[in-house]
């Protein structure tokens, strides 16, 4: 129980463990908007972020008579997250499967490089040279991460936009810190392999990648 003193989030929870709704909400006022931002990069499609958040939440509340603080709030909470857009990543994965058994590649199947412009294109809703402009440069790096394979997204948000130590994302994802640090580098490799075309023709600033 090292962090029940140390962090308020714990101390919400062991709240909630006693049926306090106030303090549920509370939590769920505070990481919502988190959340829903690590669905967007880690679930299957977009238009199911806010969904799989509310999954998320159900899953907490679920739990909350087993819950035994011992480690940060927020590591807990996005290790179920993480199972959950697993669960869904799959589930959507079978359906995709059966849809393309009939289905099979042809020629003019776009490449991950025209896939990537496209999506980037489609968000924006913009022409390719307007690319270089505030939302629609980050949309480009957002489908870039889309890219990167699963454990690579997660370990890349929960470091970048969670400030999360290799410790606390070690223990969100079950995988020890030389892991993480691994996977963080290979994402940061891929990232930059499949944006230097754009950094190359100016789209886009060296730093948009780190």
């Amino acid at each position: 129980m090292r962090y029940q003193q140390s962090d308020p989030d714990v101390r919400l929870m062991l709240r909630v463990k006693e049926d306090d709704v106030n303090a549920f909400t509370d939590l769920m006022r505070k990481y919502q908007p988190r959340l829903i931002r690590l669905m967007h990069t880690l679930g299957p499609r977009h238009d199911l972020a806010e969904d799989l958040m509310q999954e998320t939440f159900m899953r907490v509340y679920r739990a909350r008579k087993s819950y035994v603080p011992g480690a940060k709030f927020s590591t807990w909470l996005f290790t179920i997250a993480g199972n959950v857009a697993r669960n869904a990543n799959r589930s959507v994965g079978r359906r995709q499967e059966v849809n393309e058994v009939d289905a099979p590649k042809t020629p003019d199947t776009p490449s991950g490089a025209q896939l990537l412009a496209s999506k980037a294109i489609d968000a924006s809703g913009l022409m390719p040279n307007r690319l270089a402009e505030g939302v629609e440069r980050a949309e480009l790096v957002r489908a870039a991460v889309s890219t990167l394979g699963e454990r690579q997204r997660m370990a890349l948000m929960l470091s970048r936009f969670e400030n999360m130590s290799y410790i606390e994302i070690a223990e969100a994802m079950g995988l020890t810190t030389k892991a993480v640090k691994s996977l963080l580098s290979r994402a940061r490799v891929n990232l930059r392999e499949i944006l230097e075309p754009y950094v190359d023709s100016g789209l886009l600033k060296q730093e948009d990648d780190q």
